[in-house]
């Protein structure tokens, strides 16, 4: 059985096809651009988000064709795509209406701090117990509320009634499809979805000014949305569709309550299962929708760390201070140093998330000396998502009141592949790191929540299956480990508060 994903990040569209027992058969991917208008703004063009889309499905059933497999032996298709990232296109014409706003996007700092000084509680937690997010412009209320305000195309395609909003899954749908939904998860990132009711809130989108008819259906995760309406897929049904970092969860197999899993793409995201309860975090964790695998299965919910620093920390050091040249070069260097030699760096370059959520804090190198090295600070950026991560791993623990541990972290992302990484991780957080041989796993979780939407397996043949993986331990003193958080800890207090 053959199952196709749609993977659609910050940095790349990919389209790849398994087999149902998880091994690939064939994948395209096309890098796409980030634009940067201006500085804190980041944007994508619609257009290409859904045109490499569509040229890495032509590729890859090139290839398939080439080893003698038909398109049409492909049964369904998932989307995994970036969330919060904002687009907005008119109805009538089928085009967007401006650029995407991407989820780093700064812009509406100023606006998140004016809806902030307009609730009762002149709190970012305002609404926290309903949409389990803070205020912030991380997510997409804001962003679209930016572009109601300041874009002319888009008030002019209000007034005529045929705008159209979406997450990444909104608009590859449409355009795919010609059905305009969206997921649970995706829907709970907007800033705009009420958890308890399961639907979108007219509270928040009355706070916020946002029309509803402008909004995208709701579905759940695993069901048939339609059909491709042409191409070498015609005819196919997509029926999964998950914001990436759910759809990584799913493909980990975290199934169960205190399963955890991080993935360290752009940034760094940290889920953990906690079943069919919502917990509402205390420690700067966000509430948020994990899956649904059907119309009638029960909602799991999931505590997420969000984290700015990831793999955007290695493209600072090889695009804007050509350090190296490639990111494969990291773990070579580094190791040419024993340790950092005092060297903290927190490259927070457009804010800190959770648990500060600090839109105004910048990036900071501190305990530079006339002896540090590049090799030093490249070292101290990689400690930076290990450290990153493990606060975020001690905010669900607090959460989840010491009744769950994590003992094994799963992990997937770019930077698993720097071996040392992984070893630093494992070591700064005092946990297992487990990373999986399938490096594939965003796509592969929107696969399983396609084949288990297209009634094709069901969730329990995925849930017992095992995976390969390799594991990292630490080896170090826990009271080293504990003198070094304090030290991050330290650092990040000196990035924060700097963008006035």
């Amino acid at each position: 059985m053959l199952i196709g994903a749609i993977d659609q990040g910050t940095s790349s569209s990919r389209f790849l096809v398994f087999e149902d027992n998880g091994d690939l058969v064939a994948s395209h991917q096309i890098e796409v651009r980030q634009l940067f208008p201006h500085p804190g703004w980041v944007e994508m063009d619609p257009n290409e988000l859904i045109n490499t889309v569509l040229e890495c499905i032509e590729k890859t059933c090139e290839k398939l064709k080439n080893f003698g497999i038909s398109p049409s032996e492909i049964q369904s298709v998932g989307i995994a795509n970036q969330r919060e990232t904002t687009v907005v296109w008119d109805r009538d014409s089928g085009h967007p209406l401006c650029n995407a706003i991407v989820w780093l996007d700064t812009r509406t700092s100023q606006l998140a701090q004016e809806y902030i000084d307009r609730t009762e509680t002149k709190s970012k937690d305002s609404f926290k117990s309903l949409a389990g997010l803070p205020i912030h412009p991380y997510f997409s209320a804001l962003k679209l509320r930016w572009l109601l305000d300041n874009v002319p195309a888009v008030r002019e395609s209000r007034e005529r009634g045929s705008l159209m909003f979406g997450t990444v899954d909104s608009w590859l749908m449409w355009k795919l499809t010609g059905v305009h939904c969206t997921d649970v998860t995706n829907a709970s990132r907007t800033l705009l979805f009420d958890l308890s009711a399961r639907k979108w809130s007219t509270e928040l989108c009355t706070f916020f000014k946002i029309p509803m008819e402008i909004l995208p259906d709701i579905r759940s995760s695993a069901e048939i949305y339609g059909n491709f309406i042409e191409g070498p897929l015609e005819g196919t049904p997509i029926s999964g569709c998950l914001g990436d970092q759910q759809a990584a969860l799913v493909g980990h197999g975290c199934w169960s309550l205190g399963d955890a899993k991080t993935t360290y793409g752009t940034g760094t995201f940290m889920l953990c299962n906690t079943g069919e309860k919502a917990i509402l975090s205390k420690n700067g964790l966000l509430t948020t929708v994990a899956f649904q695998l059907g119309s009638e299965s029960p909602m799991c919910f999931a505590l997420e760390g969000s984290g700015s620093i990831g793999g955007n920390v290695v493209r600072f050091l090889r695009d804007n201070f050509k350090f190296i040249k490639e990111a494969s070069e990291m773990e070579g260097l580094c190791r040419t140093v024993e340790d950092t030699d005092g060297v903290f760096f927190v490259p927070c370059f457009t804010g800190l998330y959770t648990p500060q959520w600090d839109p105004t804090a910048r990036g900071v190198i501190v305990g530079l000396t006339q002896c540090t090295t590049i090799a030093h600070i490249c070292l101290a950026a990689l400690r930076a998502v290990a450290f990153q991560c493990t606060e975020m791993i001690e905010a669900i623990e607090h959460d989840m009141e010491n009744s769950t541990k994590i003992k094994t972290l799963k992990a997937d992302g770019g930077m698993t592949a720097n071996t040392l990484f992984n070893e630093l991780q494992a070591e700064i957080a005092g946990r297992k790191i487990e990373t999986p041989r399938n490096t594939e796993i965003s796509a592969w979780g929107a696969a399983i929540a396609a084949a288990i939407g297209a009634r094709l397996i069901s969730v329990a043949d995925f849930g017992s299956r095992q995976t390969k993986f390799a594991r990292f331990e630490p080896k170090g003193d826990s009271l080293v480990r504990e003198v070094e958080m304090t030290r991050w800890k330290d650092a990040v207090k000196r990035a924060q508060n700097w963008q006035k």
